[in-house]
């Protein structure tokens, strides 16, 4: 499927944080691989002028997913720290709204859906107010804020775009359970 950006339409970037990169704390095998690709699809969106969204983790140091607490993984995305921070190869505009995610303590969110912006916006109300109805997606990872991300998208009523090359998975037999699902849902895929 080849994409022609149009009106209606906006970027959501997934987690492209430096923790979940190789050599973070929870680094994504070829998970930096993704940046270029994600680079294009910002250029494309602001020659269309359309919204660009990126999502980040935004975990206080006791948040509940981290192992010391009995979650299940290694503390990352800690606020305000180096690996909570966007890479400094991905050529994020000004313009970019921020989605901050899991960022209560007691309580996990893989889904952009349950974030919110610096100002408190949910991103549903953010959608609804830029007129977006159709979403391309990108990120890290596939098979976990990539796939929560795409599935509450379409629960929501959005028409969902998941660029395969601009994401990775944690593993392969997890990311191809979450295209299997993504797919069942309704998310459509783009090379």
């Amino acid at each position: 499927m080849t994409l022609k950006l149009q009106p209606g339409d906006a970027l959501l970037i997934v987690d492209i944080q430096n923790d979940f990169l190789p050599g973070g704390s929870l680094g994504v095998h070829e998970g930096d691989q993704v940046i270029p690709l994600i680079n294009d699809d910002i250029k494309a969106a602001l020659a269309a002028n359309i919204p660009i969204i990126a999502s980040r983790d935004w975990h206080p140091a006791n948040h509940i997913s981290f192992i010391p607490q009995g979650g299940r993984w290694p503390p990352h995305c800690v606020q305000n720290t180096a690996g909570a921070a966007f890479n400094e190869a991905l050529n994020l505009p000004e313009s970019a709204i921020v989605i901050n995610k899991a960022f209560k303590a007691d309580a996990e969110s893989y889904s952009a859906w349950s974030g919110e912006t610096e100002t408190g916006k949910s991103l549903h109300d953010l959608l609804k107010e830029l007129g977006v109805k159709r979403l391309i997606i990108g990120g890290l990872a596939l098979d976990y804020c990539v796939k929560a991300t795409s599935l509450d998208a379409v629960t929501n009523g959005m028409i969902v775009l998941v660029q395969l090359q601009s994401t990775r998975a944690i593993s392969p037999e997890t990311g191809q359970e979450a295209i299997d699902a993504m797919r069942a849902a309704g998310v459509e895929f783009i090379k």
